[in-house]
């Protein structure tokens, strides 16, 4: 469900924004953007075509589940690509950031939404897979940079240096947003604190908090001193709160407050969705 709705957004992105703007997107949709924009065939086309080999690839060397899975991402894409196509002329906007920014962020939250179901698109996704289970040290990060800059190259040569930088923009856009869905949009903060009032302390962030509390053993390096550190997760609203907790139960204490990408458990959200 999850990932055809995803898809549906990324089609709107799109085709309301970055095709206005005569933009391209990353990937296989680059491509079929460029065949579109040349030569007036339709998007949702070209990208059912040029997957259709990468998917008789994926059948061979992943298997069926695998492939299964990217087909029915690859086949809503396509058909939602070409279904929102009327969506070109809705929006009149003339303004090429604003057309750019907009695109990347539905493009992004879209994508983020079919991959944070495990869902996939086909394209560069298949060609990852495969080449991940050929080699395990294989940084596909860096090849889909290649790939998209030898992409945005060739809009380059056809549509001009400007729609070019554009697209690199929105690019980059899409890639914040989504990293941003794929770690959930809620921002958590890990807190180590160090204490000799470690009692007090994880009683009062239980108490005041309603955060759970996990003592970890540690031993001075200098003193030998062993002593419990306290190891806990709070919402960036909590932490002022919590450092208040701790000041005013030790003055003297250590807190270490790290940023974190993702909590799953009871008190925090699993996923985004």
């Amino acid at each position: 469900m999850y990932t055809i709705l995803g898809c549906f957004i990324t089609a709107i992105g799109i085709n309301t924004f970055l095709v206005n703007a005569h933009l391209l997107s990353g990937g296989v949709s680059g491509i079929a953007l460029i065949l579109q924009y040349t030569l007036r065939f339709p998007a949702g086309i070209s990208l059912l075509v040029i997957n259709i080999p990468l998917l008789l690839l994926s059948y061979k060397i992943m298997g069926k589940r695998f492939t299964a899975m990217t087909m029915i991402g690859t086949i809503a894409f396509s058909i939602a690509i070409d279904i929102t196509a009327p969506f070109q002329s809705l929006l009149k906007l003339k303004d090429n950031i604003l057309l750019c920014v907009y695109g990347g962020v539905l493009n992004g939250f879209g994508t983020g939404l079919v991959l944070s179901n495990y869902g996939s698109t086909g394209g560069l996704d298949i060609l990852s897979a495969i080449i991940k289970k050929k080699h395990e040290n294989f940084q596909f990060a860096t090849t889909s940079f290649v790939i998209n800059m030898i992409i945005v190259s060739v809009g380059a040569i056809f549509f001009g240096i400007y729609s070019a930088l554009y697209t690199l923009f929105s690019i980059y856009i899409g890639s914040l947003v989504i990293d941003k869905v794929l770690k959930g949009f809620s921002r958590q903060k890990l807190v180590m604190i160090i204490t000799n009032e470690e009692k007090k302390i994880s009683d009062s962030i239980m108490f005041n908090l309603k955060r759970g509390v996990t003592f970890l053993y540690g031993e001075g390096a200098y003193t030998s001193k062993k002593r419990m550190v306290i190891y806990c997760v709070v919402s960036l609203r909590q932490l002022p709160l919590l450092k208040n907790v701790v000041m005013q139960t030790d003055k003297n204490s250590f807190i270490s407050v790290i940023d974190i990408s993702e909590v799953q458990g009871e008190g925090f959200k699993g996923n985004l969705f």
